[in-house]
């Protein structure tokens, strides 16, 4: 709708998670290189964390486009809220294994025939999990178990798994030291700096079309999409993609830092929280004055049943 008023031939804010897309800060030049390392090298079992929107999803779709060149064999779960038994089904299902009416255990026996076949052929094959802060701790024992799949050379099955900083939480706990123990690589993504923000901008705009950021966006307006995403590149997508509906309805060349302002309150961005905290408060102090009124009222009736009591004493 916005394209041609500001001559874009494709849409530069999209949210969903496209390779071509893909900034190149060096924290994620460095995770895309560790997670192809990890894997190329049979090196196991490699985690990549990050804050909800920094790219971890487009980081694992890079990875795997890279590695669909070098004849690997995959299976993406991006819904890990399985049980064990789903859990071996959907990554045997997958690769393409049968899986109809099987336990557990032959699941893993044919599995494991898999692995040995491209083992023998030199291929690479790879189980990735997406949202793995998800992982219950039987899972997270499953895919312990999976890392058992060797040679005495080397791995047979690469693991990554890409989640939420929860998911370090989870691997740090004492019940998963073994795990723990496995993981080859680590990496982590971090908010976008404001030169890096208004380099992720630039980018996409000169992908759809655009010669330059400053050409669309203001230099306080990328300033102000800086201080209401904080450097999340999803935010940042959002509140981009909102900013030019907005301009284009305004009639507007460029976009300015007021128009930014008005799609971040529209969004809402920065105000749930502080709603939801004082709405919180309220509530507490609502029940603590309504229990209290209760106490009393409860401590009366005692004293009027006392009063009772004593007096029926006396009288008797």
């Amino acid at each position: 709708m916005y394209k041609s008023f500001y001559n874009l031939q494709r849409n530069p804010f999209e949210i969903t998670p496209d390779p071509s897309f893909l900034f190149p800060t060096t924290r994620h030049n460095e995770a895309l290189a560790s997670l192809y390392y990890g894997v190329t090298a049979h090196r196991g079992f490699v985690v990549l964390t990050g804050e909800v929107g920094t790219g971890k999803t487009l980081i694992l779709r890079s990875l795997l486009g890279l590695l669909q060149r070098r004849d690997v064999a995959f299976a993406l779960i991006f819904n890990p809220t399985l049980s064990p038994l789903e859990f071996m089904r959907y990554i045997a299902g997958d690769f393409g294994l049968p899986v109809t009416g099987k336990a557990k255990d032959e699941l893993i026996h044919v599995l494991n025939g898999f692995l040995l076949q491209r083992h023998q052929k030199g291929l690479t094959t790879i189980l990735v999990v997406d949202e793995a802060h998800h992982l219950s701790p039987e899972i997270l024992e499953e895919i312990r178990l999976l890392t058992n799949l060797e040679t005495s050379q080397q791995k047979l099955l690469q693991i990554v798994l890409a989640g939420q900083p929860e998911l370090d939480q989870k691997l740090d706990s004492h019940e998963l030291r073994q795990l723990k123990q496995r993981i080859a690589l680590r990496c982590h993504l971090d908010a976008l700096s404001l030169n890096e923000t208004r380099e992720y901008m630039g980018r996409r705009l000169q992908i759809a079309g655009a010669p330059a950021a400053g050409e669309i966006f203001s230099g306080p307006a990328i300033e102000a999409v800086f201080r209401h995403s904080r450097g999340i590149p999803r935010l940042v997508n959002t509140v981009c993609e909102n900013a030019l509906l907005s301009g284009y309805a305004k009639h507007a060349a460029t976009i300015t830092p007021e128009i930014i302002d008005g799609v971040a309150r529209d969004l809402r961005l920065g105000v749930v929280a502080v709603e939801q905290k004082n709405s919180g408060a309220r509530l507490s102090k609502e029940q603590e004055q309504s229990e209290l009124l209760l106490a009393v009222k409860t401590l009366l009736e005692v004293r009027d049943r006392m009063q009772e009591a004593e007096t029926k004493g006396r009288l008797q």
